[in-house]
C-alpha cells in the first residue's frame, strides 16, 4: 500500500491530521466501528473525564487494528464523535499526541453529537485503515 497526504491548506497539520489521504495499491481495507471508553465487557470507563475516555477509546481502536495485523499508521480516515466539541478542543493539545505519536496522520472529521450509546460516554472513534 502506498499513501499520499493531500492538504489544500496547512492548518490541519497542527492537529496531526490531513485533509485527505490518497491510497493506491491497497489490498485490505478495514472499517472499524466506533470505539469508546469501555472495558472488554462493554462497561463504560472514566465517567466525566474526556481525556481518559479518548485515551481508552484510542487503546481499544489500536487493539482492533492489531487483530487485523495493522497499526495506527494504517489509519487513513478517522471520525471522532463527542458530546462536547468545545471541551474536546480545550484538551486538544493533550489528545493530539495519542494519535500523532503512534504515527497516525489520517483525514479526520470531528463531530458533536447529542449522545452516544451510554450517557456516560463523551467520545467515540471510528476509523478506516488500509494495508
Amino acid at each position: 500500500m502506498k499513501s499520499r497526504a493531500i492538504n489544500s491548506t496547512p492548518w490541519m497539520e497542527h492537529f496531526g491530521l490531513n485533509h485527505a489521504i490518497e491510497v493506491t495499491g491497497g489490498e485490505r481495507v478495514l472499517y472499524v466501528s466506533g470505539q469508546a471508553s469501555t472495558d472488554a465487557e462493554g462497561v463504560s470507563l472514566h465517567d466525566g473525564d474526556l481525556v481518559a475516555q479518548f485515551a481508552q477509546a484510542w487503546s481499544n481502536l489500536k487493539a482492533v487494528l492489531v487483530q487485523a495485523d495493522m497499526g495506527p499508521r494504517n489509519i487513513v480516515r478517522m471520525n471522532i464523535y463527542t458530546t462536547d466539541v468545545a471541551m474536546f478542543m480545550e484538551h486538544a493539545e493533550s489528545l493530539i499526541p495519542l494519535w500523532s505519536d503512534d504515527g497516525a496522520k489520517p483525514a479526520c472529521t470531528l463531530l458533536e453529537v447529542a449522545g452516544l450509546f451510554d450517557p456516560a460516554l463523551m467520545v467515540e472513534i471510528e476509523a478506516t485503515a488500509v494495508a
